[in-house]
């Protein structure tokens, strides 16, 4: 995934319609939360919409963007102000992957990913380093994709007997467990299905190639299985093919410590 990504830095913005929409309900989302945290980072920052709305939100907060792939860092670096730049106020930019930070533990505030966790086989390294890098009271908020994600084109594959090659994504339930596992406390999770639309098949393959997940997302078929499979996908009244994506948010905040690092409990007395 890291090459793909890389190689979609140049064409990435255009075509991210659905991540721009689910940073945006996202940032709602933390209306309702109220922190002050010192530093922030989004993790998989890609172009840098997430590090964007967080600097917007949390003006004094120390800003990082986290990427695997060195192109989208640098799209950061060319859509970020200059005035900020000459200032150093500018988003510090961090070249690594989300299961192995090279960030101190207990430094961040509140730690953002919009649409990343789902790439990984097993998100629970991941979530247990998050966890690691947040403070006590800090604050983890993501989106990933859910298992209803293209239902039109699994179904369409159903029908006309192809190998469902397109990825699965864990349900909101199975990363609730996952949360508690890495250490989080009391997590929230919802979904709701966004529905994009496009004139053509080609379309959509188009937008899933300059996000640089065409692969990753839909798998490998034959070509003349994918006209059949793509020839089948129903059209809505309009004529335009929908397309569904199951969007997972949770939020989880880091809980004091039941033991410290020897294994013995922590034990806490309230005087009256």
């Amino acid at each position: 995934m890291r090459g793909d990504f890389s190689g979609a830095a140049d064409t990435y913005d255009p075509a991210a319609a659905l991540a721009r929409e689910v940073g945006a309900r996202m940032g709602a989302r933390l209306d309702l939360v109220k922190i002050a945290p010192a530093r922030v980072a989004d993790i998989g920052c890609a172009t840098g919409d997430g590090i964007r709305e967080l600097q917007r939100r949390y003006g004094k907060a120390l800003p990082l963007a986290l990427d695997s792939a060195l192109p989208m860092l640098r799209a950061v670096r060319c859509r970020t102000p200059r005035l900020q730049r000459l200032t150093g106020r500018g988003p510090r930019l961090v070249n690594a992957d989300v299961r192995a930070l090279p960030l101190a533990a207990n430094t961040l505030g509140l730690v953002w990913s919009n649409l990343m966790l789902h790439w990984l086989d097993d998100p629970l390294p991941a979530l247990r380093e998050l966890h690691r890098v947040l403070e006590v009271g800090g604050l983890l908020s993501f989106a990933t994709l859910g298992p209803d994600t293209l239902k039109e084109l699994r179904a369409a594959a159903q029908k006309v007997g192809a190998g469902d090659t397109a990825r699965r994504f864990l349900d909101m339930h199975d990363l609730g467990d996952m949360l508690v596992a890495a250490g989080f406390g009391d997590p929230v999770m919802d979904m709701e299905m966004i529905t994009l639309t496009y004139a053509s098949p080609r379309a959509f393959l188009a937008d899933q190639r300059h996000l640089g997940v065409r692969d990753a997302l839909l798998g490998r078929q034959d070509w003349r299985i994918w006209r059949r499979l793509l020839g089948t996908w129903p059209r809505d009244a309009g004529g335009r093919l929908p397309a569904s994506f199951e969007i997972v948010y949770g939020h989880a905040w880091k809980p004091e410590p039941r033991q410290i690092a020897d294994g013995r409990a922590v034990v806490r007395f309230h005087s009256r």
